[in-house]
């Protein structure tokens, strides 16, 4: 793992971004106001070829079952490239490209480029997923780790979901959607205009997570942050949404995080 640190400014905003450790955004700062957890598996990682929990470590593709490592038993947990080092393909004063090829365990040879730019008043990460090759199913989205404290109140969520994925005893939806229930939540969500939470640190901040991707998952189960990672498709959406990569249509998404002083 390289040791490569990327810093990006524009205005008072700051953003860390670490090839070397997972193609990961490790620090948001506004105003040296640091709004994301720190620590190498924090900050904001990319969730590719998968996001979240895929049931078994295993997915079908056609007649083929394919076999992932099991890193959460007994499951196999937000994809391969978190834990890789990317390359930098370029960068300026307010923007990084990375790039990060598939490889084992992976089963098919790809290519994933993430784009991290930030203005004064907002930060978009666009991904995309490419084959030259083999088509093959993929998942690709973020996983941000905002603190729930910055010094002043907790932060307060916002945001109206048509329904919550009901989930089963092995943290996996069931496949039946729910009207949303009060968390804590470890829990996808679908929003089909396009995901849009509000995140409000009383009398300090407010931070709009949106993205025209349908599905979110929203994790407040520990003290010191919370997690809204717009994706996709729902955990194990490699067996039940797959969106296919082929050689003339990558699978392509953004989020953008806009943000307000309060």
């Amino acid at each position: 793992m390289s040791d490569e640190h990327i810093t990006l400014t524009a205005g008072d905003a700051e953003v860390d971004v670490l090839p070397g450790n997972g193609g990961r955004v490790g620090g948001l700062r506004l105003g040296g106001v640091e709004l994301l957890r720190q620590g190498e598996r924090y900050g904001c990682f990319p969730m590719v070829p998968w996001c979240g929990r895929l049931r078994d470590g295993r997915f079908r593709d056609g007649a083929a079952v394919r076999q992932m490592p099991l890193n959460a038993p007994p499951h196999a947990i937000h994809g391969t490239a978190r834990n890789a080092s990317w390359r930098t393909a370029r960068t300026s004063t307010d923007e990084a490209v990375l790039t990060y090829d598939l490889t084992d365990p992976w089963p098919y040879p790809g290519r994933v480029t993430q784009q991290v730019a930030l203005t004064e008043e907002s930060l978009t990460l666009t991904m995309s997923v490419e084959t030259h090759g083999s088509s093959f199913p993929a998942q690709l989205g973020w996983h941000p780790w905002f603190l729930r404290n910055l010094g002043g109140e907790d932060v307060t969520l916002g945001f109206e979901p048509a329904w919550q994925e009901e989930r089963g005893e092995d943290h996996l939806p069931t496949g039946r959607r729910v009207d949303p229930r009060p968390g804590p939540w470890d829990d996808c969500f679908g929003m089909p205009g396009g995901v849009d939470v509000t995140l409000t640190w009383p009398g300090q901040l407010r931070l709009k997570v949106t993205s025209r991707e349908e599905w979110v998952v929203v994790y407040d189960e520990q003290a010191e942050a919370v997690c809204v990672e717009p994706q996709t498709g729902p955990p194990d959406g490699l067996n039940t949404h797959p969106r296919l990569v082929t050689p003339l249509e990558p699978l392509e998404a953004s989020t953008t995080w806009t943000w307000t002083r309060l």
